[in-house]
């Protein structure tokens, strides 16, 4: 019993002490820090020093940057100056460099052409190889170089040569009738038709295509076109013996007699000493 009432008397001091504590904690964190003169006017110098510093660092930066303006300037004209010169000197060499290219293509046409000539087709072949790898668009050397690999009878490195030709230059009539020849090699007659022609919708004057396409006609049995197109050809060129021969031939197949008769006096005329002269003459009575 006597040992609890020191126990208590313990308890009751702590408690005080704890409600007192509490008290004065409450009263500090309620406190405004700022309502104490000291830490206002700490505050204000603060503020007052980043204000002034503030300005400082933009006054200095001003004044630099006069200072540095007419340095910046010489800096920018320095680096201009040296572009231009750069762009001069670029401009010198690829204008030399292409006029080295272009001697250099000239040679190399007048080589493959000399190795032509000795039918070494093999040889100037690379020529015009070399000659696209300087010059990727060059269409000559494309067009001598699909009519090699023709001649070696690759036809179907013809055709590929002569179709890239095309994405080149779309509007080539040569190009198309050289497709169509490959057609023709190949057996192909709708195709080689179809080649001469988009060959005609470029010009439709060329006698040589016009005549090409009656032949495609002839040898597909169409003689009737055949007949059309020889019409078109000799109201170009009336007296020329080969396409009159031919137009006197289909005219005689297919019995229009006044179309061979026509034929004849003008094949007549134009080529008195032809050995066929009589012959057409007795089939044209016969009809």
């Amino acid at each position: 019993m006597y040992n609890i009432i020191p126990l208590l008397l313990i308890l009751i001091s702590l408690s005080v002490v704890i409600v007192i504590v509490s008290r004065k904690f409450s009263v500090l964190a309620s406190l405004d820090v700022d309502s104490i003169p000291a830490e206002k006017e700490a505050k204000f110098k603060k503020r007052i020093i980043s204000n002034r510093l503030e300005r400082n660092i933009i006054k200095y930066w001003a004044r630099a940057g006069r200072l540095l303006a007419p340095l910046g300037k010489l800096a920018g004209d320095y680096l201009k100056a040296k572009l231009h010169k750069l762009y001069q000197a670029k401009n010198v060499y690829e204008a030399s460099q292409g006029a080295d290219d272009s001697k250099m293509i000239d040679q190399l046409f007048s080589q493959a052409e000399e190795l032509k000539k000795h039918d070494d087709l093999a040889s100037a072949e690379r020529k015009y190889i070399e000659i696209i790898g300087l010059d990727s668009k060059n269409l000559k050397a494309f067009k001598e170089l699909g009519r090699i690999y023709f001649e070696k009878k690759e036809f179907e490195e013809a055709r590929e040569t002569f179709e890239h030709i095309l994405k080149l230059k779309t509007d080539d009539e040569d190009i198309y009738d050289n497709l169509a020849q490959i057609a023709k090699e190949k057996g192909d007659l709708n195709k080689a038709r179809s080649e001469y022609l988009k060959s005609l919708n470029i010009n439709k004057q060329n006698t040589q295509t016009l005549f090409s396409l009656a032949e495609v006609y002839r040898a597909m049995g169409k003689l009737p076109e055949a007949a059309r197109s020889l019409k078109k050809v000799l109201k170009i060129e009336s007296a020329n013996p080969r396409y009159l021969d031919t137009m006197l031939e289909i005219s005689i197949i297919i019995k229009d007699k006044a179309l061979a008769l026509d034929a004849y006096k003008k094949l007549a005329k134009a080529n008195p000493d032809n050995n066929k002269l009589e012959e057409f003459k007795r089939q044209i009575d016969e009809m």
